[in-house]
């Protein structure tokens, strides 16, 4: 009996060792246990957006990290992540193994170059619908930016003029003044030059629809349908063939694009060739201030409104995004920081909509001339964000090449590119 009492005793003993040893493991492991579970109930809420690289690209890393930085803030529920990011940004290594699995952006950050393949893939979902028109934005601006006359002071005073043209025919005449140089820095000089590489996406609307517009035209005025065929286009088409024609334009027009110009022009090889307000600050740094001035493109005298046609970056939601109405809400957050967005590139007219120029603007020479000529402009629109722009000015380049080398005339040349427009 002793015995048995005894065993009992020292089993029992046992148990509660095991109990009080379990219990306290319980003790030690439970407060990890629980963070464990809260951080994986956290990491489930919180919703991963990302954002297109080419937005650090177009506005630095600083201004990047800022901005979203600032939105999740805001937002803690919301994570803003850089898809591809530069080896430099901040935790690129731990952002690395989950971008792998992602291959579009939820924030596709593009120019007027990609926005028509944009459209015509339908990889923007509309954010904001438009009741009158039926349909959805796709699209926010977030800078702007104008094509203008851009010309080299020292060039034309070497020529014998004082003031950049105001007409066409003083462009014309200013033109084969330096191209017809051949003497000190005259010499392997270009008046006036047009860039029409396939390479380039935006030389149609910088080297030939920006002259259309300056003349009052406007290819929408008629409805859905692009018109091209009518009297005051077809003088346009025939001014730029006299050009052409009259030895006035640098060579290898449809070989060259528009940055190769503009590192022509930086040089003192082209006196006058139209370009955007985006290489405002470029040219300054490499020529320095009151080596070149910007003006209005000549119009052709008729009684049209000046026009402008805008570029710019923008930003549209992927139809892959799984947060729609949360990466609106970011899109939103982006539209509200324009100005500074527009200041960081020194942006003109920057912000369209705003009637209140950015500081930057007002005391500036190139900035508030540029400025004011958008003022006096109406907006005019191109083809960008268009379903089956690419086709209508693919039409646009291969006639007017044909224009160009032969003989055919400015009315031919317009009636061949309104066929296939009609085609399209």
């Amino acid at each position: 009996m002793y015995n048995k009492k005894t065993k009992k005793s020292i089993h029992f003993l046992e148990r509660m060792d095991i109990f009080l040893l379990l219990a306290i493991l319980v003790l030690l492991i439970s407060p990890v246990v629980i963070n464990f579970v809260l951080r994986l109930d956290s990491a489930i809420k919180v919703k991963d957006i990302y954002l297109s690289a080419r937005f650090e690209e177009f506005f630095g890393k600083e201004i990047t990290e800022k901005l979203t930085l600032d939105f999740m803030e805001q937002n803690p529920d919301l994570r803003v992540r850089l898809i591809n990011p530069s080896p430099s940004s901040a935790g690129a290594q731990n952002q690395k193994s989950a971008q792998d699995k992602i291959s579009v952006p939820d924030i596709i950050i593009f120019d007027e170059g990609a926005f028509s393949s944009l459209v015509d893939g339908e990889m923007l979902k509309p954010f904001e619908s438009d009741s009158e028109k039926g349909e959805g934005q796709l699209a926010i601006p977030l800078v702007s930016f104008m094509d203008l006359l851009f010309y080299n002071i020292e060039l034309l005073k070497a020529a014998g003029f004082d003031r950049p043209p105001k007409t066409r025919e003083e462009f014309l005449a200013y033109a084969k003044t330096v191209s017809g140089g051949n003497s000190g820095i005259l010499a392997n000089a270009a008046g006036a030059a047009i860039s029409l590489s396939p390479d380039d996406a935006q030389a149609l609307s910088r080297d030939i629809f920006s002259w259309i517009w300056a003349a009052g035209g406007d290819f929408w005025q008629e409805g859905e349908n692009p018109i091209i065929n009518n009297r005051s286009m077809v003088r346009d088409i025939s001014f730029l063939g006299s050009l052409y024609r009259e030895g006035a334009l640098a060579p290898d027009i449809f070989e060259t694009t528009g940055e190769k110009r503009l590192e022509e022009f930086a040089r003192g090889k082209i006196a006058m060739m139209t370009a955007s307000t985006r290489s405002i600050p470029a040219l300054r740094e490499k020529m320095g201030d009151g080596a070149f001035g910007v003006t209005n493109i000549p119009g052709s005298g008729s009684a049209g409104k000046y026009g402008a046609g805008l570029t710019g970056f923008y930003a549209g939601i992927s139809v892959t995004c799984k947060y729609h109405d949360r990466a609106r809400e970011f899109l939103l957050f982006l539209a509200e920081h324009r100005p500074l967005l527009c200041a960081e590139l020194k942006a003109v007219p920057g912000d369209a909509a705003q009637l209140i120029p950015g500081e930057y603007m007002r005391d500036d020479p190139y900035y508030s001339k540029a400025r004011e000529i958008f003022e006096s402009s109406q907006i005019v629109s191109g083809f960008y964000g268009k379903a089956g722009a690419q086709k209508f000015e693919r039409a646009v380049l291969e006639e007017m090449r044909i224009f160009f080398e032969s003989g055919r005339t400015a009315e031919q040349t317009a009636v061949a590119i309104q066929q296939r427009w009609l085609e399209e």
